[in-house]
């Protein structure tokens, strides 16, 4: 079985989607949740789905705890889901090619430090783009400049405000984010 950590900081809304497709899965199960948020509302939802969700702080993140930790469970793949801390290079060394992360824009617009949620929403109508989209990639050490795995656009609606936008993101999100994990993770392991 191969083994997913889906790490989160929030609702935890694609982590449950991501649970859901995988739940009866013959070759990959989501195994753990790792959370840097103790008020995040993944929280709950991973204890209704008896799945561990493991809390870490600031420092089990950069000194190595975690990658140990994610070793000896046995983890093949990490995914962030509305994870918002930039990961580690040794991590990344650790996970090479293994780490997926999704984007609420079409990269490489829209992505850095402080760009997420509403944030990059906010933006995208602010500059009078036409289109927007989701992008999945690879995680390397520097925010959102990754490999490109996958992207899907949108065009805007007249009156798009960030909460209608961010619905129809999430939308897209729901719909490509599991199949694209999937469809990556039997390609790497075939390799």
């Amino acid at each position: 079985m191969i083994k997913i950590a889906v790490f989160a900081s929030g609702n935890g809304s694609n982590a449950v989607n991501l649970y859901n497709y995988f739940k009866n899965h013959k070759l990959i199960n989501i195994a753990s949740i790792y959370c840097n948020n103790p008020n995040a509302g993944i929280i709950n939802k991973a204890k209704d789905f008896k799945i561990e969700c493991r809390i870490f702080s600031k420092t089990e993140w950069t000194n190595g705890k975690l990658i140990e930790e994610l070793k000896s469970t046995e983890i093949n793949f990490i995914v962030l889901a509305g994870f918002l801390w930039l990961v580690p290079p040794d991590l990344i060394l650790n996970y090479k090619n293994r780490i997926i992360n999704i984007h609420p824009s079409l990269l490489p617009k829209y992505g850095g430090k402080g760009m997420y949620g509403e944030n990059v929403h906010k933006a995208i109508i602010e500059n009078n783009e036409t289109i927007s989209g989701i992008t999945i990639h690879v995680v390397n050490e520097l925010y959102d400049e990754g490999k490109i795995i996958f992207q899907n656009k949108i065009n805007l609606n007249n009156g798009e405000t960030p909460e209608t936008l961010a619905e129809r993101i999430h939308e897209l999100e729901y719909k490509y984010f599991p199949q694209v994990i999937e469809k990556y993770i039997l390609e790497e392991i075939l390799k």
